[in-house]
């Protein structure tokens, strides 16, 4: 008996030796990080050189070093800030709008047979459309205002969010619909306790995709109806030809992109932490 609390002691007090892949991760975690800002980093610095070298035209390409001095006098005159506040408000409210009509919308088609049926041939028909080319039409019916600006990035969030819903809701185990049903679950019930956390990892990634078709469409929708905006500074900048300009527009894309994939990868890594372990 001794013997035996003495065994359960040692059990209980020695620390169980964690798993190798969360020894690891920390300092993978790191490295990933630090490999994602030297390849950037070394790109423009060999862009730097080419232009003092002459490998690079500076008129189209101008050293990254002038942009960088272009962006601070932007910021200084508060033309940066008033162009990214237009489109940010832009983004927002054409992605959370269009974002949550393709959530219901998804999650209706991959719960209910019927629905599905009905709407995917419109959703098949419609989608392979380049939003663009439905511009146009769109500020026939809205003109040019900001309304048609928000539509326009609607509807390319949509299509991306509710196709990924869709998808997730269907590879979703037969089963749990069929204990949601033995137990008398509710409509309510299907859409926020089996679908939508079931399909979450594919949810994250149509919304990933919206956001960089939101991104997309925004810098279009400012060229031909905006007043201000990062796509408007662009579409000036090449009239004027202040190639510099326009680069601070490029690169401010660039940096939105990333800010918001970073954001929504970690808030899916709060939300669905499951994925992040089997990854």
């Amino acid at each position: 008996m001794v013997a035996n609390q003495s065994t359960a002691v040692s059990e209980e007090t020695v620390p169980r030796e964690q798993p190798e892949w969360r020894r690891l991760r920390p300092s993978s975690d790191r490295l990933r990080s630090l490999l994602g800002l030297l390849s950037p980093l070394a790109l423009l610095l060999l862009w730097e050189a080419g232009v003092h070298l002459g490998f690079v035209d500076y008129r189209f390409f101008p050293a990254p070093t002038s942009i960088l001095m272009e962006t601070w006098d932007m910021l200084l005159s508060g033309e940066l800030v008033r162009d990214m506040g237009w489109s940010l408000s832009r983004i927002f409210v054409g992605f959370f709008g269009g974002g949550f009509l393709g959530l219901i919308v998804g999650l209706s088609m991959g719960l209910f047979r019927p629905v599905r049926l009905l709407l995917r041939p419109i959703v098949s028909a419609i989608y392979p459309i380049p939003k663009l080319a439905l511009y146009p039409l769109i500020l026939l019916v809205f003109g040019i205002s900001e309304t048609a600006m928000y539509f326009t990035i609607g509807l390319g969030t949509f299509f991306m969010v509710l196709i990924n819903t869709q998808a997730g809701v269907l590879n979703l185990d037969k089963i749990y619909l069929d204990v949601a049903k033995n137990y008398g679950a509710s409509r309510k019930d299907y859409y926020l306790k089996i679908a939508l956390p079931g399909a979450l990892p594919l949810i994250f990634t149509g919304i990933e995709l919206g956001m960089g078709m939101a991104l997309l469409l925004i810098v279009a929708a400012e060229m031909v109806g905006a007043d201000a905006g990062i796509g408007q500074n662009i579409w000036t900048a090449r009239d004027t030809f202040q190639i510099e300009k326009m680069f601070v527009s490029f690169f401010l894309i660039a940096l939105l992109g990333y800010l918001f994939a970073e954001l929504l990868a970690a808030i899916e890594r709060r939300i669905v932490p499951w994925k992040r372990q089997e990854g």
